[in-house]
């Protein structure tokens, strides 16, 4: 039997404080609930949407958990990292940080203006690596170890016609997720990211959508997911029982990306070229 030789043993971390990034809908808002259920207080961050994080606050209070709001644009890059900073400050440690912001677009590749490129990339990729590695340093200085999870995409896995911006920058969030694991593992701190596929969620313009009720005949599953299906994974990865998985991208995704090689021959017409 081999005697576990740091102090960030996988049993011993007991998350009591969480960032999540883009918490004010969708995703980040049912991840900070979930959070604030395993008994987490929680730091939440909005950028157009101040009414939304402050439902966001109401629902971790409503569990009994601590709540902190703040604005955060992750196209500034070093307001962004004092952001983290003063809402670390204000839970008195870091123990889960979680990015869940984000957004894209759906334009073809030559037709994909400079500004779209970079707004994109800025705020998925540059803004992340602000954020993360902001949430990283204060882990590691605190020493008790810690979990950092980003939010992906099925097309950190796979392209998209029309999302060539997107697609670029979750496979680079990707990319840095996996090189974080293998830098901060010595430090206890595992690295993970979660890859949705279509969620029920504002960005996809279904905020109000029962996803169990819309077909989808192309996922295995059949339908979208729920937000609350995407925050439940994010949950276990933050929690003592993850303590062994670092490095890994876990698609939740009905089964979308199982699809791959059922294509070929079963498609019929030139549609997918447009979306």
């Amino acid at each position: 039997m081999t005697t576990p030789t740091s102090s960030h043993a996988g049993n011993s971390f007991s998350p009591r404080a969480a960032i999540v990034v883009g918490s004010d809908s969708g995703i980040g808002k049912a991840t900070a609930v979930a959070l604030a259920e395993a008994g987490m207080d929680v730091g939440i961050t909005w950028h157009d949407d101040e009414q939304g994080a402050r439902d966001t606050a109401r629902e971790v209070e409503g569990k009994g958990r601590r709540a902190f709001v703040a604005r955060l644009d992750t196209t500034d890059l070093e307001g962004s990292q004092q952001v983290v900073r003063d809402l670390a400050e204000q839970l008195g440690r870091l123990d889960v940080h979680v990015q869940a912001s984000g957004t894209g677009a759906s334009t073809k590749l030559v037709d994909l203006t400079l500004d779209e490129w970079r707004s994109v990339v800025a705020t998925d990729l540059d803004g992340a690596f602000a954020c993360i590695q902001q949430a990283a340093k204060l882990m590691v200085a605190q020493g008790s170890g810690g979990r950092i999870i980003g939010i992906t995409s099925v097309h950190e896995h796979q392209p998209r016609v029309g999302s060539s911006a997107y697609d670029a920058a979750k496979h680079g969030l990707g990319g840095l997720l996996k090189t974080a694991a293998l830098e901060l593992g010595q430090d206890g701190i595992t690295v993970n990211a979660v890859a949705p596929g279509e969620i029920a969620t504002p960005m996809t313009g279904q905020e109000d959508e029962n996803p169990r009720v819309t077909k989808r005949p192309g996922v295995p599953l059949g339908r979208p997911g729920d937000a609350w299906e995407i925050a439940a994974v994010v949950a276990f990865l933050a929690s003592p029982a993850a303590g062994y998985v670092t490095g890994a991208s876990w698609p939740v995704d009905g089964g979308m990306l199982q699809m791959g090689p059922q294509a070929g021959s079963h498609i019929e017409s030139d549609d997918w070229r447009e979306r």
